[in-house]
């Protein structure tokens, strides 16, 4: 849909709207700094929009879909003056500066930001992030509309329609998710073609010892199961109930082993069969539930794991459809597209979209610890808001991203 240019109103501060001290806090100018000494993108001249301020900006751009790109620069740099000279008057840059500004920083520097700092961040005492022993991670994708422009569209490409194709270019990514934080991490985007199995090759080799990673029946091919479970991570992934799965042991909680096998050749000659744990379950009483439900998990002792706990705990997987509606809806904003009008600054700002998720949630995760309240418990909206609304100047942005204690 087509944006109206929005702005504050008159006489507002940027202390009733924007907190970057939120921003800072987990993205601290240190390495802000050292991101850009690494990508070459440090201001080597006083700029009007240094590259540290430009990294900051299209972080809160994602925080303000809905202002304009003048307006959110205003509160902004009313903010990180200490960046410039805090004697010095706020100059805002035009429409054009911005996107000069934009252009020359470049999407590097914030998907190098973003994997250098967002991960999981639950702790033990984190409420509704782990089974057992393992830290629970799910793994899906989405896909964001961006402008409807011709340099979009002949990058990202449109998905079809019944009358010709879709109204906005989309990109498509993969992530993995911290179940009980909901953060998104190890992020991987492409053009709308790209198969969500080819992106998810790029992001399972940051799982780890000590995680269980849940996927949902679409992802489960022989060779991304084999890469997930070299990580050391365990796996409970939904397989299509057609899949073939011959029982070679059945186990005393209902379960059963079995391999997976590249091929139908291999599976003849059982060759380079991976054993896997089945389970078959039934939703007794819902409404539109499928007959038969098969997990398959690389947790093969089910003392360890019983069949009735792995397939309880396996809802946990839309945990992931929560947090990417959290990102589509409440944070970017319904029937709101990514505002750049070029590739490369759409990368950009899905990385500050990706970035201001994370920071709201770890905001979210550091109330529910003081709490002692599971993070869902908290609403992700109402989060947003309060970040939107006053905070006091002196907890912007301290030069050093530690909150000052006058």
């Amino acid at each position: 849909m087509a944006r109206t240019v929005a702005s504050l109103p008159a006489g507002s501060r940027i202390t009733d709207y924007i907190s970057l001290g939120v921003i800072a806090k987990f993205f601290p100018a240190d390495r802000v700094h050292e991101v850009l000494k690494q990508t070459k993108r440090a201001s080597v001249r006083e700029r009007d929009l240094p590259a540290q301020v430009v990294v900051y900006y299209v972080i809160a751009l994602a925080l303000y879909m809905r202002s304009s790109y003048r307006e959110v620069l205003r509160c902004l740099l009313e903010g990180v003056q200490w960046l410039l000279d805090p004697s010095a008057a706020v100059k805002v840059a035009g429409k054009s500066g911005i996107s000069q500004a934009r252009s020359r920083l470049g999407p590097e520097p914030l998907k190098k930001l973003y994997e250098a700092i967002v991960a999981p961040i639950a702790e033990k005492r984190t409420q509704g992030a782990w089974y057992r022993h393992w830290r629970l991670i799910s793994l899906d994708g989405s896909t964001l509309d961006t402008a409807d422009t011709v340099e979009n569209e002949k990058a990202f490409g449109r998905p079809g329609a019944s009358r010709g194709s879709s109204a906005f270019p989309k990109l498509r990514f993969v992530a993995l998710l911290e179940s009980g934080t909901h953060v998104l991490w190890a992020a991987r985007m492409s053009p709308y073609a790209t198969d969500e199995i080819t992106l998810a090759e790029e992001v399972v080799p940051a799982l780890g010892k000590g995680m269980l990673c849940l996927a949902d029946r679409f992802f489960p091919s022989y060779k991304l199961w084999r890469m997930a479970a070299h990580t050391g991570a365990d796996l409970l992934w939904r397989t299509r109930q057609n899949a073939r799965l011959d029982v070679d042991r059945c186990l005393p909680d209902g379960s059963s082993l079995s391999r997976l096998y590249a091929s139908t050749a291999d599976r003849r000659k059982q060759h380079n069969g991976r054993v896997v744990r089945a389970i078959d379950y039934r939703l007794k009483d819902v409404k539109d539930a499928e007959p038969i439900y098969r997990l398959i998990t690389t947790i093969l002792d089910p003392n360890q794991a019983p069949a009735k706990e792995l397939a309880a705990l396996y809802h946990e997987r839309w945990e992931i459809e929560t947090a990417l509606d959290e990102l589509k809806t409440h944070l970017r904003g319904a029937q709101i597209v990514l505002r750049s009008k070029t590739p490369e600054l759409v990368e950009q700002e899905f990385w500050g979209l990706l970035m201001a998720h994370y920071a709201i949630r770890g905001l979210m995760h550091e109330a529910a610890l003081r709490a002692d309240e599971d993070p869902d418990r908290l609403s992700f909206l109402h989060s947003v808001r309060v970040v939107q609304r006053r905070m006091a100047r002196y907890a912007a942005i301290p030069p050093s991203a530690e909150e000052n204690p006058a």
